[in-house]
């Protein structure tokens, strides 16, 4: 009886101990790919995965910081009007959703790279804590968002006053 050699017994040599927990004993499959020099080799790539596959809306890249009083976040919009925009803030979280259409339409054929991202996008940012929300603010400069999200003072109390009456 010819019996697949698990991938401990190929790594090390050594026969198998037991079958019942062989884990690795499906082979990934080869596919060939052309090199730089038109030959071609042999390269072992997983099948992709759910997450991995191409989706119809596209991920904002984003940068966030802080200063002493604010959570400030900054993405490049290029390409997309202010009223294009959808920012919605909670206290703990901001999502930013807008589309970016292509004003000229050009044939496949007729492109030599085509690396822009032409449709909708979004992104949900969960703060690092918690922001004023009515005291937020938004604008666009030379294609880039900036949103200033001022924090909470959690430390902060406020006595009141009973009133007699």
């Amino acid at each position: 009886m010819n019996t697949k050699r698990s991938f401990f017994e190929r790594l090390s040599g050594s026969p198998a101990a037991s079958d019942a927990f062989d884990s690795f004993d499906e082979e990934l499959p080869v596919t060939t790919k052309p090199s730089n020099k038109g030959h071609a080799h042999a390269s072992v790539q997983p099948a992709p995965l759910d997450d991995e596959l191409p989706s119809s809306e596209g991920q904002l890249p984003i940068d966030v910081h802080q200063t002493a009083g604010d959570i400030i976040i900054r993405a490049f919009v290029a390409g997309v009007r202010p009223d294009e925009l959808n920012i919605s803030i909670r206290r703990d979280m901001v999502e930013i959703s807008g589309s970016r259409a292509e004003r000229e339409q050009v044939s496949g054929p007729d492109y030599f790279t085509r690396e822009l991202f032409w449709g909708s996008f979004s992104r949900a940012i969960l703060l690092p804590q918690e922001v004023d929300v009515e005291a937020s603010s938004a604008s666009a400069k030379d294609g880039l968002l900036t949103i200033i999200l001022p924090k909470l003072d959690k430390a902060r109390q406020t006595k009141l006053r009973v009133k007699a009456g």
